[in-house]
């Protein structure tokens, strides 16, 4: 039989100071945290995933590695927008509307829901609750 993928189950990202990134990424997402201690933390993305923050002793950003955050509407990305700029003082990695580096060096790329397939869509009970409708 082949093999079925659901999706993604969790991202990891390296940092030097676990308790802070949990700081950060909750006041720019709202993430909810899910446990931690000890250099590391779980934080929930949306209703099946996962956010896996850990300590190293030393950080290595990547060029383009990088992973996405999807939020609600463009509301919500230049909400994002304003507090990486304004709040964190983190520059947009051009040519994309809501990329940036978090304090660590780990690229984020921040869309919403209308940037994304409704095929890819329609399965997530936050989408559905969301009354975002799509055209054909």
């Amino acid at each position: 039989m082949p093999v079925q993928v659901y999706g993604c189950n969790h991202v990891v990202i390296e940092v030097d100071d676990a308790q802070k990134a949990v700081e950060f990424y909750s006041d720019v997402f709202n993430l909810e945290m899910l446990r931690g201690g000890e250099g590391a933390a779980w934080c929930k993305l949306g209703e099946h995933q996962f956010l896996a923050i850990f300590e190293v002793e030393t950080l290595q950003p990547d060029r383009m590695k990088h992973f996405g955050i999807m939020v609600r509407d463009e509301d919500q990305v230049n909400e994002v927008r304003e507090k990486l700029v304004n709040k964190y003082g983190l520059t947009l990695e051009p040519p994309f509307r809501c990329d940036f580096r978090d304090p660590w060096g780990n690229r984020v790329q921040v869309v919403d829901i209308h940037d994304e397939s409704l095929v890819w869509l329609l399965p997530y009970r936050e989408v559905q609750d969301t009354g975002v409708t799509f055209s054909q």
